[in-house]
């Protein structure tokens, strides 16, 4: 018993650690929003400008430009986004970290961020690296002649690796998204081979048939919300400029995560007339074992990657790098020292373009007559690349940000302050509603005392959990769980009709949002059930018919076994601490409704209590029913909990926490998690630049306090964890909802 009370008030001492963690960082990103808007990225682009031509004989400039080897930079950067859970993308800088440095696809990219490092030096906090990587991608295509749209900055450097772990290969990988065979993975990953940005560009598995190539581009482009006619521009696009990189079989020699002192050193001696000592580099670079420029003029814009395309006969070959590629005649380029020729060539991806499987050919004939058409839709769709991660229009910096896009889900604006209505008598209209019999929808309580405020939380629940931190989508601004396909999915079940009870509150305010009204319901409806603490943000709005924010979102269906790493996975994605998530369990819970959707329930309807955690850690439990409406019966009782109920019990962490609240003591520390919790899952949504929030009172960092201020609360987090570790908690205040214990887990 004292161990467990002792593990209890450890586990509570080492989140004072964390908020002094969190302390620091927040203060980082509140300096870097600061720093951004003192940087003058017009000088950022001409010191690039200026590098892009600057050859290192280290790393040679192909053609004497850099931008081709930036534009690759700030595509692999980009092109690792998915949309089935928002991960990957440039925001975070997270190339420069395992696993992403180490992939197949980045082979060299550490030359590039290398050449980067004294601009970024130069410029300091205002200029992250995930800006940077992106800039300097940007820049280059336009220093070439190519169209841009603009630049959205603000994106925040992450300090690790840690939130690209799932996009593998690694063992989080592996739970969350396991592929069988690496070149046939599906969905949620992004592409079909670990380690690649998309699918292989020698074909499927390495077989050069365009037919079946084109299928898979068409699913992994799919994967990150990229329509056809943006998959030909963006393929097109990049593969106007530069070249492949595979002079020799003999591969770039190890990655970094087997050499980090001398990553991918190179091991090709091919053209050493040109270069005595340039094993590795130069024409002797191998980066994918494809070999040769696309297009005669490998530095500048055209269109010519369409018309070469379409005018010459392709036949495959094997190149110098052991790689099945596609070559025709008389069509050469400036070798990569500008003294020699090199024949062109395209790979079984581009070859694919103009196959008639897969209707890209039209595209491809449509870029080929009209310049202008392609411009358009390469600019739009490269600033959709390396955009969409960053979230709403709201989030991003700069002066040179483009009119708000599709792809960023535009919500109309708010009515202003002075016209919204009383938020007190829009309460009381709620009070009103929850205890009302309605025609609509029978309450979770009798008829002759009803109460739907179990129904009005869950409504407000399923309206803002599905914001996720990976690429700052989702959230109840907008009230999309209006719409489809939001309204459909299996766990919105009669979610329609909750809206409906809530219609003759609407109604009476003409200026009120349905988002609003359901965010404020679900507060209400706690507050009533016991809950303290909550605050309303007003403000949102609604999206109108045909929006389309949503359709990416569906909570993804999970093997019944594997329901703890679900629930990691949720928490992950809301961006909660073990004890929010706990806490939020602990919610109230429509039994009607989830007796809707084919479950056995008897939850607390009505009362935000410690009784859920007591039944949930006190009972045995054992399977009931079959998938999908398996769930949990306590034995020997009438009691039933869904998966991710009994998720709880099985994770050790989740667990020693929910035993915490479950304690006779535990009520005040539970109501102070979930409010906690609830406030930031319910305005997590309500973005105010990269790191503000409209609702959260975030001042911005004082001008006196300096990096190394920063560096002295981190370190002052982490001696703080460690002094709790091995010296145990002393003190813990009561007015946080934990005892007073003495170092050997006694009360005092």
């Amino acid at each position: 018993m004292k161990f467990t009370r002792y593990a209890l008030v450890l586990a509570s001492c080492f989140s004072v650690a964390a908020e002094w963690l969190n302390e620091a960082e927040v203060l980082r990103q509140q300096q870097f929003v600061e720093a951004f808007h003192a940087l003058n990225v017009d000088d950022v682009k001409e010191d690039l400008k200026l590098l892009f031509k600057t050859s290192q004989p280290w790393w040679p400039a192909d053609y004497g430009h850099y931008g081709p080897f930036f534009i690759r930079l700030a595509w692999h950067c980009s092109g690792s986004y998915r949309v089935s859970d928002g991960r990957g993308g440039c925001s975070g800088g997270r190339q420069r970290f395992d696993p992403e440095r180490s992939w197949d696809d980045n082979t060299n990219l550490d030359k590039a961020r290398k050449l980067l490092v004294p601009i970024k030096e130069k410029y300091g906090l205002g200029l992250s690296w995930g800006d940077l990587f992106i800039l300097a991608g940007t820049t280059a295509i336009e220093d070439m002649g190519g169209p841009v749209l603009g630049f959205c900055g603000g994106r925040v450097d992450d300090p690790d690796g840690s939130q690209s772990l799932e996009l593998g290969p690694t063992e989080e990988q592996e739970q969350l998204a396991p592929c069988k065979t690496n070149g046939e993975c599906k969905m949620p990953l992004g592409s079909t081979t670990v380690g690649l940005i998309y699918l292989n560009p020698e074909g499927p598995m390495g077989s050069p048939e365009p037919d079946k190539s084109c299928v898979e581009i068409k699913d992994t482009f799919g994967r990150m919300a990229m329509n056809d006619t943006e998959t030909v521009a963006l393929i097109g696009g990049g593969h106007s400029f530069g070249k492949t990189h595979g002079a020799c079989p003999t591969g770039p020699g190890p990655r970094p995560s087997a050499d980090p002192e001398n990553p991918w050193p190179g091991t090709c001696t091919t053209n050493m007339e040109n270069l005595p000592d340039g094993k590795g580099i130069g024409a002797n670079s191998f980066t994918s074992g494809f070999e040769g420029p696309w297009t005669m003029t490998p530095t500048s814009w055209d269109n010519s990657y369409f018309t070469e395309l379409l005018n010459n006969n392709w036949t495959k070959a094997k190149g110098p790098g052991g790689h099945w590629q596609w070559g025709t005649t008389g069509r050469v380029a400036p070798d990569v020292h500008n003294n020699k020729t090199q024949p062109i060539m395209m790979l079984t991806t581009d070859v694919s373009l103009i196959n008639e499987a897969c209707n890209y050919k039209k595209i491809v004939e449509d870029f080929a007559k009209n310049p202008a058409d392609f411009n358009n839709s390469f600019a739009h769709a490269w600033y959709k690349l390396t955009t969409r991660d960053v979230g709403p229009i709201s989030r991003c910096l700069g002066k040179d940000i483009p009119p708000v896009q599709a792809f960023q889900y535009p919500l109309p604006a708010p009515p202003p302050e002075s016209d919204q209505p009383d938020w007190d008598d829009v309460k009381k209209s709620i009070k009103t509603a929850m205890t009302t019999k309605s025609k609509i929808l029978d309450p979770d309580t009798p008829a002759t005392d009803p109460y739907y405020g179990a129904m009005f939380t869950q409504l407000a629940w399923q309206c803002s959990n599905t914001w996720r931190v990976t690429d700052y989508q989702g959230g109840c601004n907008g009230a999309r769980i209006r719409l489809a396909p939001q309204k459909d999915w299996p766990v919105n079940k009669n979610l329609d009709k909750v809206f409906q009870v809530l219609e003759s509150v609407k109604t009476q305010y003409a200026t009120l949002s349905y988002s609003d009204l359901i965010v404020l319901a679900g507060q209400v409806a706690l507050e009533d059930a016991g809950a303290t603490g909550l605050t309303f943000c007003p403000g949102r709005t609604d999206a109108v018919e045909g929006d389309l924010g949503s359709q990416y979102l569906e909570p993804r269906s999970f093997d019944f076994t594997d329901q703890v790493n679900a629930t990691k996975e949720s928490q992950k994605l809301l961006d909660l601490t073990d004890r929010e998530m706990v806490a939020l369990h602990g919610r109230l819970r429509s039994n009607a409704l989830l007796q809707d959707q084919g479950f056995h329930s008897n939850f607390t309807a009505n009362v935000l209590s410690t009784e859920y955690f007591q039944t949930l850690t006190e009972n045995q439990w054992e399977e009931f029913g079959e998938v999908p409406h398996k769930q949990y019966k306590a034995v020997g009782k009438d009691i039933f909990i869904l998966k991710e109920d009994y998720a709880l019990t099985l994770d050790s962490v989740y667990n020693t926490i929910a035993l915490e609240f479950a304690s006779s003591d535990g009520k005040p520390a539970f109501l102070n998690a979930f409010s906690s919790a609830w406030t930031k899952v319910t305005t997590a949504d309500r973005y105010d630049g990269p790191v503000g929030n409209l609702c959260h009172s975030t001042p911005s960092p004082d001008s006196s306090t300096s990096e190394w201020q920063v560096v002295l609360i981190s370190i002052a987090g982490t001696v703080l964890a460690g002094t709790l570790l091995v010296g145990g908690c002393m003190y813990w205040k009561k007015s946080n909802g934990y005892s007073v214990l003495s170092q050997n887990g006694e009360g005092v």
